[in-house]
């Protein structure tokens, strides 16, 4: 199915220039989703992908690369506040919820990595104004196996705001563990919108703040949600979803683990493994917009805290159980439209010892 594709920039409350861009049906979308990509990615071209898949099944999706972020302004992958990102999603999210075409939409947040932190921050904002989340290999909570020792954080601490964009955090090359298939992997590395020097040092505290923030407050995730997550990453530990799973107050929530897959779940694998993946988030969409039949992957649907049920069939693979809007900018590019396939995602990096492309 052919899709609309459009871009487009916008100012946000503080002047600064963001990108944004959309992939629609040709009819009236069933829903919405809203892209959160990972540190020092971007949207247009990386979670093309994404795009293209949800909307060639009817959905309308809509991403914005953060400050300092892709085609967006801003010193290149600096975050000098974290809540500067979640207000800027929230903004321009709930913009277009706004528009009448869109009111009466159920309206999705799907995100990947250190974007999945930003979807469920932006849930947190307005707990009951989102209808579920797809969760990528979720930056939600720091691993024990990587989280940096307090001494080494006080000492960073002191120095943040004397030196806060020198690229000074030690940093390994993510991509090559990132991705498991080489063509698509240097694909990716030749993408000059993704950055992929070290982090800055403001932005590596502001990241390692937000996940033991994060972490601390899982149980205040009450929306329903599918986190998906490769068994093989070494980018994020699988027990960082398991911990969501755990910990989310959510009475609609879904867990799946992928024997073998790396941490670029729908950008890095090969075709076959890809369209497992897509194929689980259309399956867990659907069902939520009551279309199909039996979920194709297993659920937990909880009825009370104390009590769960199975309630789909077995999956092949293991399974453990309004703001105000932004100012548009009149330099939006004509829509075209697109039916080339392919699978890029989104992502990102785990602790002080930050992976620079992600």
């Amino acid at each position: 199915m052919d899709v609309e594709y459009c871009e487009e920039y916008k100012k946000n409350s503080r002047g600064v220039r963001l990108f944004t861009c959309r992939w629609l049906p040709f009819t009236s979308p069933k829903a919405l989703v809203f892209l959160c990509h990972g540190y020092g990615m971007e949207c247009g071209n990386f979670m093309r992908g994404v795009g293209i898949t949800l909307a060639s099944n009817g959905y309308g999706v809509f991403g914005i690369d953060y400050e300092g972020h892709g085609r967006s302004s801003g010193a290149r992958c600096y975050i000098k506040r974290f809540d500067n990102i979640i207000n800027d999603c929230c903004e321009y999210f709930k913009s277009i919820c706004a528009q009448e075409e869109y009111r009466e939409k159920k309206r999705f947040l799907y995100g990947e990595s250190m974007g999945g932190a930003v979807a469920l921050l932006t849930h947190k904002k307005d707990p009951t104004f989102w209808d579920g989340a797809i969760l990528v290999a979720p930056m939600c909570k720091i691993s024990e196996k990587v989280k940096p020792h307090p001494v080494v954080i006080s000492l960073l601490t002191r120095v943040e705001d004397v030196i806060p964009k020198w690229k000074i955090v030690p940093t390994k090359d993510v991509i090559d563990s990132a991705f498991k298939d080489p063509v698509k992997r240097e694909k990716i590395r030749g993408n000059k919108l993704i950055y992929q020097e070290k982090p800055r040092l403001k932005s590596a505290l502001e990241l390692l703040r937000t996940s033991l923030n994060l972490e601390k407050s899982l149980n205040e995730v009450t929306l329903p949600f599918f986190v998906l997550h490769g068994e093989a990453d070494t980018v994020t530990d699988p027990e960082v979803s398991r911990a969501l799973y755990e910990r989310a107050s959510s009475k609609d929530k879904t867990i799946k683990l992928y024997p073998g897959m790396w941490h670029g779940l729908t950008a890095g694998e090969p075709d076959d493994n890809i369209e497992i993946v897509f194929a689980d988030i259309l399956s867990w969409l659907d069902k939520r917009l009551g279309e199909g039949g039996t979920d194709s992957i297993k659920s937990i649907q909880q009825s009370n805290p104390g009590s769960d049920s199975l309630t789909a069939t077995a999956a092949p693979t293991t399974v453990n159980t309004a703001t105000a809007a932004p100012t548009t900018v009149n330099d939006q590019k004509p829509c075209r439209t697109s039916s080339n396939r392919k699978y890029l995602c989104g992502q990102k990096s785990r602790g002080l010892y930050h992976h620079s492309a992600m």
